[in-house]
């Protein structure tokens, strides 16, 4: 795994054996942040990064100067170390929470530039986080919700639609307030 942009271009990130993540894949993720780039500053965003994982979208966000990147991952190994990278890579901007996403997107009272989420493919009620987003007012006005999913997926009948990318098998749908 590797940033593709940024401050921290081409730097490597190795997670340990133990962390049972599944990565967005470099090619999908520099295809996504070519369109986010072409449509955001991303020195001026706040970005809330659900089912963290890794934390490969926060650093590659955070790599870019981001304003702000908060990780959400409920999983103790991966919250620490994606605390440690942040910490090694000095992104000051960005910060790791470690609770269930579910959970924190009924409490929480920030709102955000661009989130994005990477649940597991499997994972029941991800049709609901859309959903959750938006009722809650959790993304600013113009701001973008990017749902990364499996092809056996479709959102594109659920509000605030914007368009679906596909890259190999990673799928993004992304939806603008």
């Amino acid at each position: 795994m590797r940033i593709i942009g940024g401050r921290n271009k081409r730097r490597t990130i190795n997670p340990p054996s133990n962390l049972r993540a599944r990565p967005t894949t470099d090619f999908a993720k520099e295809n996504l942040f070519n369109i986010i780039s072409n449509n955001f500053d991303l020195e001026q965003v706040e970005v809330l990064d659900l089912f963290s994982g890794t934390g490969s979208i926060s650093y590659e966000f955070a790599s870019r100067g981001a304003q702000r990147v908060v990780s959400v991952e409920m999983n103790p190994t991966h919250h620490r170390f994606i605390t440690a990278m942040a910490r090694e890579l000095d992104y000051g901007q960005m910060s790791a929470v470690r609770t269930n996403v579910f959970v924190y997107l009924k409490s929480i009272k920030d709102s955000f530039d661009i989130i994005f989420a990477d649940p597991p493919y499997d994972l029941d009620g991800i049709e609901q986080i859309p959903e959750m987003i938006f009722n809650r007012g959790l993304l600013r006005a113009q701001g973008w919700l990017v749902l990364e999913h499996s092809s056996d997926k479709d959102f594109s009948d659920y509000p605030h639609f914007l368009e679906v990318r596909h890259y190999g098998s990673v799928n993004f749908s992304i939806f603008q307030l």
